[in-house]
């Protein structure tokens, strides 16, 4: 479950003013139900299990789903095996960045823990699509601004 800063003794607790308490005990119980929900943790106490279940499974089909628009390449690769891998992605890993960031997160995560990708060519064809998509090194801002300033002294 996501650690909510707050205040670690319980002397400190009741040393806030109630509206602070309030809104710490909702944002832990934010935290677990995001984590049942998202994080594969344990349902809060009072939520239907069966319910949070279907939730959990809608969310991480979704995200398959959003997955497979940003990078179509990647269902077609992987072929049937895509909606198993792109679940226990889901399940493994939130979501933190933007969507391209979870494609290739879900692709480096595919080549270390092989499962689909321990297919030579599905192996091979995902390196490609990696590469593709990684950002290439940097380069010095130093060498960014000399090349216009260059072509100004050749004017």
């Amino acid at each position: 479950m996501p650690e909510i800063p707050g205040p670690a003794e319980p002397a400190e607790r009741d040393a806030l003013d109630p509206l602070d308490a309030a809104r710490h005990r909702l944002a832990l119980a934010q935290a677990e139900l995001l984590a049942a929900l998202v994080g594969g943790g344990p349902p809060p106490a009072g939520f239907d299990v069966d319910r949070l279940r279907v939730q959990s499974e809608a969310l991480a089909a979704k995200r398959a789903r959003v997955l497979a628009k940003v990078a179509p390449e990647l269902p077609e690769i992987l072929g049937s095996g895509y909606r198993a891998a792109a679940r226990r992605h889901a399940e493994r890993h939130p979501l933190t960045g933007g969507y391209h960031e979870d494609a290739v997160a879900f692709v480096r995560q595919l080549l270390a823990d092989g499962g689909p990708a321990d297919d030579p060519a599905v192996r091979e064809r995902l390196t490609r699509w990696l590469g593709a998509r990684s950002p290439a090194r940097p380069r010095s801002i130093r060498g960014l601004w000399k090349a216009p300033l260059r072509r100004r002294e050749e004017r």
